[in-house]
């Protein structure tokens, strides 16, 4: 049993506040399985749903001295747990439709009108990209193209974790704008 295991959630939440670790560390442990259990639900994934719950605590640890428990400890852990989980699936859905796209530009027959609709699509894709701020067009590259995970683009560029997803969601929020008119026609396109 830890020195902090008698103290209440929201003893350890002034604590934390305050930067003690050791109150962070029970926190921790106490609640540590049940989230992992919680995102295990959702997720399926024993390595995923360890990076969601390890995610969820170095942001609380990043966030505890502006963060307010208006829902107590355990309901914002689990709440953040929730959120995490859907932000997940989202990037999965824009990644899996920038795939779709790559694969219809590589399966593509030689007929003149596919070819030319699927290379202004790819041109438009690339122009986008091209339109980003070089560390944000770097880590989409990496991450889209070289396949690599936000902690492999942290160390590479020397940058948070945080901030590789911060570039990540502002590439893909300007592609999803940038190609919203051009889904009509992907749509047009498939129909045919």
């Amino acid at each position: 049993m830890g020195a902090f295991s008698k103290y209440t959630d929201n003893d350890l939440i002034h604590l934390i506040s305050e930067g003690n670790v050791d109150a962070f560390a029970e926190v921790y442990e106490r609640y540590w399985s049940k989230l992992y259990n919680a995102a295990h639900k959702r997720l399926r994934n024993d390595a995923l749903c360890e990076e969601v719950v390890q995610d969820v605590f170095l942001k609380y640890w990043e966030k505890r001295n502006t963060l307010i428990f208006s829902i107590g400890l355990s309901n914002y852990l689990h709440t953040a747990i929730k959120y995490s989980v859907i932000d997940y699936y989202r990037k999965e859905l824009l990644k899996d439709k920038y795939l779709q796209v790559n694969r219809l530009v590589e399966a593509a027959d030689n007929s003149n009108e596919e070819h030319i609709y699927l290379m202004d699509l790819r041109r438009l894709v690339e122009k986008v990209i091209d339109t980003l701020p070089a560390k944000c067009k770097t880590v989409y590259q990496l991450s889209r193209i070289e396949n690599k995970n936000n902690k492999e683009i942290a160390s590479l560029l020397n940058i948070s974790e945080k901030t590789v997803e911060g570039h990540l969601t502002n590439a893909l929020k300007l592609l999803k704008i940038s190609l919203a008119d051009f889904s009509m026609l992907l749509l047009v396109f498939l129909i045919k």
